[in-house]
């Protein structure tokens, strides 16, 4: 018999799974009112908002059959709050917090209403994704758009355009006019222009995700059903990286919820805002707290950094916020000698082999895994990994360069992907000896593709039995890792063929449309094959396709929200960060990222080979006035 999940009275709910909450934590979780919340590196953001989910789901706040949506800027911050709200919560009211980014859930409003949209906007239902970039718009505009009409203006005109800013400023920038656009100059006719021969002069339609969100925008301002159906949907609204949010996803989120009864929590950090360049707002949180009347709470703990590295953040930060306040370390600190070092090396390949010795010993003398580590750079990854990987070697640790790309896939963001973890929970499932939460994710999979009940004990006793039988059957006829693509691509297209192609897809709306869905398996066979040439049995080559023997190798962006023992950030010079003079503000908040990656240390690496370190004196005087020191190693 299905056990129902209890109801608890707010005055007797208590944190789950943790010892207590900062108290700024703890009124946040329990608030009924808008909320944004400041919250530094290691403040616990997402724990915050799984107990915040945890207790409006288990005290009737946000009672039933209402929803919880949570929408985020990156996935993998996504996929977290989903997990952790699992772990805080009875599957019956984990079921009821739906997490996404903001544009799968901005293209599942296209894709179920689109059609309603006025045919001047209306996408095709069969549209496809694009990623346009800089080039895409540079050719566009010179030869692409052709001339404008005369009365709007001259080709002169057109050609004075700023191809950086067109996107963001004439594109996206504005909510899109039901009717057209008023009063017509050059960059709105420019702008109309690629909007109407993405939706309706070619083939299909294609979109990118700022242009969905701007249609999710239109949609909901026209048509009031859609908009009543979110409000009497969602009772609350969780927006996590908040600093991270573009004005169109801003905009969406005023449409949708603004002067409504759903109470929103918007959670980030704005000494963290590194994605200006892809059209984040500047300042968020002060056009939330205007707009929405949200009270500003801040958090002040930090329960990942020792206590000398939030010393040194503090002072990062305050180049960044002089306002900001100094958090409180809530972690002990672990290691001897310094927390914070700059080592000065002559040559890459000296440096090379000194971090591949100093990472070697680490790990034996401290009993640390590899991914306890982290080497960070800004960009290019690659040309530091043909460098760095030799000398790893050498040392018996393997290095990974996780910004590599598998396929069409970066490899970082082919582990995030649902049929890459599908592939690793099936492999480690139907091989190892203990699998429990493997059993569980493709368990509850499972029943989500067959529309099964997490109540349903009958039914999913009877998927129990199904997916028992399929993994035995699995290992007879796969005993053995792959040895040639063929045959990895044939184990990829056995496990998606028995949850469903179809069913797989219509889960995320990202596979919905154009071909990501194929590129996505492309990229986990070539992975898959990758990894087990010369595994000799299922454990190895998997532990090779997750990485967990290797150190990992990755820019700074793809490091933002993870945590690592030791941080070294390899290349503090003016070549890496080429770009610091023109966004002084975007850079020192990328600088303070990688910095706030770490829990007990910090290295920062120069080479005299690789440039000066003039444009970027900014950096080292603030890495100077924390009282951090350079070494001269070799």
């Amino acid at each position: 018999m299905a056990v129902l999940a209890r109801r608890i009275r707010p005055a007797d709910w208590k944190p789950v799974g943790v010892d207590e909450l900062e108290v700024n934590t703890l009124k946040v979780v329990r608030s009924t009112d808008n909320r944004s919340v400041i919250a530094g590196p290691g403040a616990g953001k997402t724990e915050l908002l799984a107990q915040r989910a945890a207790y409006l789901l288990q005290t009737g706040a946000a009672p039933a059959p209402q929803r919880i949506l949570a929408i985020s800027f990156k996935r993998d911050a996504a996929t977290n709050l989903a997990a952790r709200v699992r772990q805080r919560c009875h599957r019956e009211h984990a079921g009821r917090l739906d997490s996404m980014t903001f544009d799968a859930f901005s293209k599942s409003l296209i894709d179920r209403f689109g059609q309603a949209l006025p045919e001047r906007w209306r996408p095709r239902a069969d549209y496809e994704i694009m990623f346009p970039g800089e080039r895409d718009y540079r050719e566009f505009l010179a030869r692409q758009v052709g001339a404008p009409p005369a009365v709007i203006g001259t080709f002169a005109d057109l050609q004075a355009l700023s191809v950086k800013l067109f996107e963001r400023r004439h594109l996206v920038g504005s909510p899109l006019p039901v009717d057209g656009w008023a009063n017509m100059n050059v960059a709105k006719w420019a702008a109309d222009r690629f909007w109407q021969r993405s939706l309706h002069e070619g083939k299909k339609t294609v979109l990118s995700f700022p242009m969905i969100g701007r249609l999710a925008e239109l949609l909901l301002r026209v048509n009031p059903m859609a908009r009543q159906a979110l409000h009497l949907t969602y009772s609350h609204l969780f927006m996590d990286e908040f600093q991270d949010t573009t004005q169109t996803q801003y905009d969406l989120v005023k449409t949708m919820f603004l002067g409504t009864k759903t109470i929103v929590t918007a959670v980030g950090d704005n000494k963290q805002q590194i994605m200006r360049w892809a059209m984040a707002m500047d300042d968020p949180f002060a056009a939330f707290d205007q707009d929405f009347g949200a009270k500003r709470t801040p958090l002040y703990n930090n329960y990942r950094s020792s206590p000398e590295l939030v010393r040194i953040q503090h002072v990062l930060a305050q180049a960044l916020d002089a306002k900001a306040v100094a958090p409180v370390s809530k972690s002990l600190s672990t290691i001897s000698g310094d927390s914070c070092a700059i080592w000065d090396f002559s040559t890459p390949a000296i440096e090379a082999a000194h971090l591949a010795g100093f990472v070697a010993a680490q790990m034996k003398a401290n009993d640390l895994g590899p991914r306890d580590f982290v080497l960070l750079v800004r960009q290019k990854a690659a040309d530091y990994a043909t460098v760095l990987e030799p000398a790893f070697a050498a040392c018996g640790v393997p290095l990974r360069n996780e910004a590599a790309m598998v396929g069409a896939v970066p490899l970082q963001e082919l582990l995030s992907e649902q049929p890459s973890e599908l592939l690793v929970a099936v492999l480690r499932l139907a091989t190892a000896a203990r699998a429990g939460r493997f059993w569980t994710e493709c368990q509850e999979l499972l029943a989500a593709i067959r529309g099964v009940s997490p109540d349903n004990e009958t039914e999913l006793g009877k998927l129990a039995i199904e997916l028992d039988t399929y993994v035995v059957d699995f290992l007879i006829r796969y005993p053995l890792p792959p040895s040639t693509p063929v045959s990895a691509r044939a184990i990829v297209d056995d496990i998606v063929g028995f949850f469903g192609r179809s069913q797989l897809i219509a889960l995320h709306s990202a596979y919905g449309q154009g071909d990501w869905f194929e590129k996505v398996l492309d990229a986990c066979t070539r992975h898959l094959a990758a990894s087990s040439a010369g595994a000799a049995n299922w454990t190895s080559a998997i532990d090779t396709y997750e990485g967990i023997h290797a150190i990992p190798l990755m820019t700074i962006h793809k490091s933002k929200g993870l945590e690592y023992h030791t941080v070294i950030f390899i290349g503090l010079d003016d070549g890496a960060w080429w770009s610091f003079a023109g966004d002084e503000i975007e850079a020192t908040a990328g600088f303070f990222v990688a910095f706030t990656r770490s829990k007990q240390r910090v290295i920062f690496t120069y080479c005299d080979k690789r440039g000066s370190r003039t444009t970027i004196a900014t950096l080292y005087h603030m890495l100077g006035k924390a009282g951090v020191a350079t070494l001269q190693i070799a």
